[in-house]
């Protein structure tokens, strides 16, 4: 389906975006995604829906999407928006670890399950790791629960005894692989912001200042004011390097997120950042494209949803800091958001990409986009109402 750019004047005003969406994740996306979403008889959540909402329940399941999920059920039982978020939340996480969590004998979580709950790749990957320790750390939050920390900390302990890189940071996954991506140190890092959230020790601060120091080192470059996807072992540099304007615009919302648990400042980083990813907008609807040159140019003109969700939160981010017009320019954001990937025919839907013209690329609804819908919800909340 083409996506329909209307004008900005003849559709709902941006001042209002916050309360529209917040209505759209409470009244559509929280109902649909437990109960079609969610498998009643293999149990877990499914991956995607078909394009008129009826659940994929032969799609593989992804762990990350798993953990996504979870995530998001907790959240919304934390701001109080779903009042069934928590018991869904602790339903899906039981499952998880039950499921994925060394079923083969070995530690660690598997990276991808049959539709029925069985291994299907049974790699250790870091980047799903960070989304479980995510997902742990909000359920923690709720109810404080002794046997949810001591599954943080075993988790921990597993990405320290057979993740950590003599270089920095953590190895792709076991087996060990290349290239490295920034990707999974960027979670990593949102992840241990979150357990300190959750928990108040102080030693998850040192933790997210390891990834502070990482980037700080190895994965911005102060010169050109990017940040490069793909590296070599040691962190040196894959030519041509890619840019992803997404990962500038959460890595904003990220530093803002150091800066609160620290107090270490993060300004200049988060400006520089977003910045550098404003460059890579489609001109026709203002929208974040896929990828990057690090001159500035565009080389993939898709343009996903996440990305959106992203520049809304780095937004966001810049207002809690104080910066002028920045609230201004989140609403937008958010706007741009909601009329071209979430006017999707099934309520709690959305589009997950479309193409230069304006094209659906994706016909499935992808369950992954939720967590990055609900989060720029929740942040906005918290800081534009």
């Amino acid at each position: 389906m083409a996506d329909m750019q209307t004008a900005a004047a003849s559709g709902p005003s941006d001042a209002d975006v916050v309360g529209r969406l917040k209505r759209r994740v409470i009244e559509h996306c929280l109902p649909l995604w437990c109960t079609e979403g969610w498998d009643g008889a293999a149990g877990g959540f499914v991956d995607r829906l078909d394009p008129d909402g009826r659940a994929d329940r032969l799609a593989p399941r992804r762990i990350f999407v798993q953990a996504r999920q979870i995530y998001c059920y907790a959240k919304a039982a934390q701001m109080g928006w779903y009042a069934e978020g928590r018991e869904i939340a602790l339903k899906g996480l039981d499952h998880l670890l039950t499921k994925a969590k060394a079923p083969d004998g070995r530690p660690g979580f598997v990276h991808r399950l049959t539709a029925d709950g069985g291994v299907l790749d049974a790699r250790r990957d870091a980047y799903d790791h960070a989304f479980v320790l995510l997902a742990l750390a909000t359920v923690y939050g709720l109810d404080r629960d002794a046997q949810v920390r001591s599954e943080i900390d075993a988790l921990l302990a597993y990405l320290d005894g057979h993740l950590r890189s003599p270089n920095g940071g953590f190895l792709e996954g076991a087996p060990a692989s290349l290239p490295r991506r920034q990707n999974p140190q960027m979670h990593l890092f949102e992840a241990m912001i979150a357990v300190f959230d959750a928990t108040h020790d102080l030693a998850f601060q040192q933790r997210a200042g390891e990834f502070f120091a990482l980037f700080l080192a190895n994965l911005y470059d102060k010169q050109t004011q990017v940040l490069g996807e793909y590296f070599e072992d040691d962190w040196s540099k894959i030519p041509p390097i890619s840019v992803e304007p997404g990962h500038l615009a959460e890595w904003v919302w990220l530093l803002k997120g150091f800066e609160r648990i620290t107090g270490c400042p993060t300004g200049r980083y988060r400006g520089e950042l977003l910045a550098s990813a404003l460059r890579y907008r489609d001109e026709a609807t203002g929208c974040l494209a896929d990828e990057g040159s690090v001159e500035g140019r565009i080389r993939r003109h898709s343009r996903r949803l996440w990305p959106q969700s992203e520049i809304a939160k780095a937004w966001i981010a810049q207002a809690e800091a104080g910066e002028a017009a920045a609230a201004d320019e989140a609403r937008a954001a958010l706007a741009r958001l909601e009329r071209h990937y979430l006017s999707h025919p099934v309520a709690g839907g959305w589009y997950d990409q479309f193409d230069r013209d304006g094209k659906s690329l994706v016909d499935t609804i992808p369950a992954s986009s939720f967590y990055h819908v609900l989060c720029a919800v929740t942040e906005a909340e918290q800081v534009l109402q």
